[in-house]
């Protein structure tokens, strides 16, 4: 009766799961297509802001001593222009930098990331999407855990479905504070590769764990480490989209073309990389009692802190770039794409360590289920 029930739960666990991929996706469209429509209607803001400045240089060159009333009555026209159509299309969201000024091509998002008045549906809906599928998804998370009778943390495809939910819970908790709205089309993206991964190579039915899981630094050393790399994963998207603002700025100030207009709603790449070294800051922290209570579970359990176990060595690996990222970053000057190249080999680490080690690499960690 008891395993019927814990099958049951499973069961409902993955239709869950199924149906936050799902809503997931739709979110993703959104997401994508807040991106495309704002990078539209800033290119035609470029183009209106443009003619009204020529119209504006156009009626300076108009002779004093010919028709001056006609002359008069034009300029106020124009400065009507500027004050009124011109001035409320320079303001298509307060993402847009250099109020008050006409819109230019190197415009980015403001560097504080702050929630402005503007009225992005697409940005609105995509949201709401992704709150009712991390509500889908927190459903199907505590369904597993009803279904196992205890933490779903327990093997690969348990730790990829909880850590997608918690990375996507983490950006919705920083949009309360901060419009990262712009960080939407990769977030989501990785949870849905997460989710998919976890149904598609990582399946496991539910089970109970070996006794080496069988305690409550589990839960204590699994949430902070699921936790930690959530953070990760919100500073890998950062890092991502600074070395693709600095090549676009870069390209503008030598005069090159703007080809990539959707970038303009997404902050500077200073402003994205400070940000990115604050979370950094929070998740290392994060990463260091992950090793530490990591060290004491295995002294608990196999009676040795350390045995240079495959899983302990990348751990502390991942501990190391991400050390020598904050270290290079506040003491020897390494900001800039040098920076955001440290965030990302020691997200790549991260993901390293969870799917190549735990699938091809035999230790005492090795609880993949596969």
């Amino acid at each position: 009766m008891l395993f019927s029930i814990n099958e049951t739960m499973g069961q409902y666990s993955e239709l869950f799961m199924l149906l936050a991929a799902g809503t997931y996706t739709v979110a993703f469209i959104a997401f994508a297509w807040d991106l495309a429509k704002s990078s539209k209607m800033l290119r035609a803001v470029d183009l209106k802001a443009a003619e009204i400045q020529a119209d504006g240089t156009h009626a300076a060159r108009v002779p004093v001593g010919v028709g001056a009333g006609a002359a008069g009555s034009g300029s106020d026209r124009s400065d009507a222009d500027v004050s009124g159509p011109a001035g409320r299309a320079e303001r298509p969201t307060s993402a847009v930098s250099g109020r008050g000024a006409a819109a230019g091509a190197g415009q980015t998002a403001d560097g504080s990331m702050r929630y402005g008045g503007e009225r992005r549906a697409p940005a609105r809906v995509a949201v709401a999407l992704t709150v009712l599928g991390a509500a889908i998804h927190a459903a199907g998370v505590i369904t597993r855990a009803l279904g196992a009778g205890r933490v779903p943390w327990g093997n690969m495809y348990e730790f990829l479905t909880t850590g997608a939910f918690v990375a996507v819970a983490v950006f919705l908790l920083v949009l309360i504070r901060r419009d990262l709205r712009f960080l939407g089309t990769f977030v989501i993206g990785l949870a849905i590769i997460m989710l998919v991964a976890a149904s598609i190579s990582f399946w496991t039915p539910v089970g109970h764990l070996v006794p080496a899981l069988q305690s409550y630094w589990l839960i204590i050393h699994v949430s902070i480490a699921v936790l930690s790399s959530a953070l990760f994963t919100l500073t890998f998207a950062m890092s991502a989209l600074q070395l693709v603002q600095s090549h676009r700025q870069k390209t503008i100030a030598a005069g090159g073309a703007d080809k990539l207009g959707f970038m303009r709603l997404v902050p500077n790449a200073l402003s994205l990389e400070n940000l990115s070294y604050r979370i950094n800051a929070i998740a290392f922290v994060g990463w260091t009692f992950t090793l530490m209570f990591g060290a004491i579970w295995a002294e608990k359990a196999w009676g040795r802190f350390w045995g240079w176990d495959t899983k302990e060595v990348w751990t502390f690996v991942i501990w190391v770039v991400y050390a020598g990222y904050l270290h290079a970053r506040a003491t020897r000057g390494w900001t800039g794409t040098r920076a955001a190249w440290l965030s990302i080999v020691g997200y790549l680490c991260v993901v390293f360590n969870f799917t190549i080690v735990n699938q091809f690499f035999n230790g005492l960690h090795s609880y993949s289920g596969l």
